[in-house]
């Protein structure tokens, strides 16, 4: 069973127990934060112009009331109005001056005892938005105690009404203006703010949370099976990456088990080849003596008896070393590739009862640099699977059962085909079809063959794939085809 190791600091452990926890500040929070900031902003937009358009209503609302008192002192007969009067209609404007100009006259219709020096003019009759609003941050921003003066439109066909009163008044009832709008958007940003954090948090966060949690726990336990999270079926971002997690956390434990399967098929393997290797090599002793037997059978069958037991002792001594890790390179050679095709075939060939035809469509002349014994490997576990295909399935159309091999030399490459007119391979495997224990397209096959055939070929810098044919299979070995070695 694997184990996985957590080395940790002690030093570090203790460094971490005696620090505060820092404070979280989680999504919520700043989703949050960023629904009243932009709320806020919303609020500044609105407000701006706001109070331009207060200011400007309150100051016709003074305007109103000096056109009335304008058309009081009008009708009234000259210097008939008692000053007392006068003060009043002043007062009840909150105007300092309140001036008249009909007809090319103007007429200063009351005044208090001193004229006030102005700080400021402002015209109503049409003010523009900008002028509107540069005017109110001016009276925001201003000290207490400006003289403001006010034109407007006249009553009875008059071109003006012109007020000079204090922007005291005024200023304060801006303010306390601000004052409110900052409070009922404030209120606004709450009401707004836990409204989308309710729904955030249902919609998003809780899923999320979901989709954490369950990382953290399949990280934790990644063997365990019952920690892949179950999708809730929803049909938006959330619910697919549910899926997509669903299913890389399947298969992530797919294939620690496997790997964990492996190591201890590794660790058996390694042990039953160290017995078997003893066992072949008696086996290669015993068959030395049938070299010395006079039957020409025995002397025929005997070289290629103790060839195959010396593959099989150094199949065995290999796999020894690559259970340690230690895959040793191709040896490189001059290889007559026409002749490893005959020992292959005479190697998976049943002998005279031998119902599959084999053939071997190699050039005599052509060399191949690799190694011997691993370009044995390749093409023998190719037509053994195509053999054992052949015999479970049969040939394609009735014909013949046919494995061959051919080959040929381009500018850069040398190009091998093993072909079989078998079933050919079920598009189901093809994509894992070099994969240890995903190749085999047969019941009780180990998945292997293929994959072994990958490697050597890998090792030696070529490439195996499966190219497109009408019946059975065409496998192509690519080698680099490098110079003949001295």
């Amino acid at each position: 069973m694997l184990e996985r190791r957590r080395d940790k600091d002690p030093a570090a452990q203790a460094a971490a127990a005696a620090s505060p926890p820092r404070a979280r500040f989680g999504l919520t929070q700043r989703v949050l934060l960023l629904i009243v900031f932009f709320v806020m902003l919303a609020e500044v937009f609105i407000y701006v112009p706001s109070i331009a358009n207060y200011r400007n209503n309150w100051l016709r609302d003074r305007l109103a009331s000096a056109r009335t008192a304008a058309l009081v002192l009008e009708a009234a007969p000259q210097d008939m109005l008692p000053e007392d009067l006068k003060r009043q209609l002043l007062d009840s404007v909150g105007a300092k001056t309140i001036v008249l100009k009909m007809h090319d006259t103007r007429r200063l219709l009351a005044v208090t005892d001193m004229p006030p020096k102005i700080d400021e003019s402002f015209d109503l009759r049409d003010p523009t938005p900008l002028v509107s609003i540069a005017a109110a941050f001016r009276t925001l921003a201003s000290p207490a105690g400006r003289i403001l003066n006010v034109v407007g439109l006249a009553p009875m066909g008059g071109e003006f009404v012109e007020i000079t009163l204090d922007e005291t008044p005024l200023q304060a009832a801006m303010r306390g203006y601000s004052v409110n709008i900052l409070l009922l958007s404030l209120v606004i940003s709450a009401f707004v703010a836990g409204l989308a954090a309710l729904a955030l948090h249902l919609l998003v966060l809780r899923p999320v949370r979901r989709l954490t949690s369950s990382l953290m726990e399949f990280g934790a336990n990644p063997e365990n099976a019952s920690g892949v999270i179950a999708p809730s079926g929803r049909t938006d971002e959330i619910g697919r990456a549910e899926e997509a997690l669903a299913s890389m956390q399947r298969a992530l434990t797919r294939e620690l088990t496997q790997k964990k399967h492996l190591a201890a098929l590794g660790l058996a393997v390694a042990k039953i080849n160290h017995d078997l290797r003893n066992m072949l090599a008696a086996a290669q002793l015993f068959s030395d003596r049938l070299s010395a037997i006079a039957d020409p059978v025995a002397q025929r069958l005997a070289p290629k008896l103790v060839a195959t037991l010396g593959r099989a002792i150094a199949f065995c001594h290999a796999t020894l070393v690559y259970g340690s890790a230690a895959e040793p390179p191709p040896k490189l050679r001059n290889v007559p590739l026409r002749a490893v095709a005959v020992d292959v075939f005479d190697t998976v060939s049943a002998g005279p009862d031998e119902k599959i035809l084999f053939r071997n469509e190699v050039p005599e002349a052509l060399i191949l640099a690799a190694d011997p014994e691993h370009l044995f490997r390749i093409l023998a576990n190719l037509c053994r699977n195509a053999k054992e295909a052949l015999e479970a399935a049969g040939a394609s159309g009735g014909r013949r059962p046919l494995i061959s091999i051919a080959a040929r030399r381009d500018d850069t490459d040398v190009h091998i085909e093993v072909v079989d007119n078998g079933p050919g391979i079920p598009a189901a495997i093809r994509e894992q079809l070099f994969a240890a224990f995903h190749g085999s397209t047969r019941s009780g096959g180990s998945g292997l063959g293929l994959a072994i055939a990958a490697d050597l070929v890998r090792a030696h810098g070529g490439s195996i794939g499966l190219k497109p044919s009408d019946t059975g299979a065409r496998f192509e070995i690519i080698f680099p085809d490098r110079a003949p070695l001295r």
